[in-house]
């Protein structure tokens, strides 16, 4: 099994950036955290990151070529990108959407995922764990 793991803008600042809600970890440690989960579980993985809308759609795109799934965190653009949203519909494979932070206990417009229509499931709130439940998530739904 192959994943990719995609994540959005602001996350390459995690352990910076407002630690009370995602935690100090920086971003390398995130990235050592999900190799290191996927090892123990036989799952081939890649992680992606940008800051810019249209390298995430490509990335979306580009994995339908050699990836099972997609375990996305498209942070601020969960609530407004339709081009994102459109990306996962498009290429038919299975994607989790996941928040380190809880969304539902956040500011109003961060409530909203119009992303997550797009997905198998949402998780949220689990801190960095999140990522990790929706890898394991993902290789329920694929097995």
């Amino acid at each position: 099994m192959k994943i990719l793991v995609i994540n959005g803008p602001n996350l390459n600042l995690l352990g910076e950036r407002e630690p009370d809600k995602y935690g100090t970890n920086t971003y390398n440690q995130l990235c050592e955290k999900i190799k290191d989960f996927c090892g123990s579980k036989s799952i081939e993985v890649e992680i992606f990151q940008s800051n810019i809308e249209g390298e995430i759609v490509t990335a979306i795109q580009d994995a339908r070529i050699s990836f099972d799934g997609i375990v996305i965190n498209p942070a601020g653009y969960t609530h407004t990108s339709v081009a994102i949203r459109d990306a996962l519909l498009a290429v038919k494979i299975p994607a989790v959407e996941i928040h380190i932070s809880n969304i539902q206990e956040r500011e109003d417009f961060r409530k909203v995922s119009i992303t997550a229509p797009a997905c198998i499931g949402q998780i949220a709130g689990f801190g960095q764990n999140s990522y990790l439940l929706g890898i394991q998530a993902l290789q329920d739904y694929l097995s």
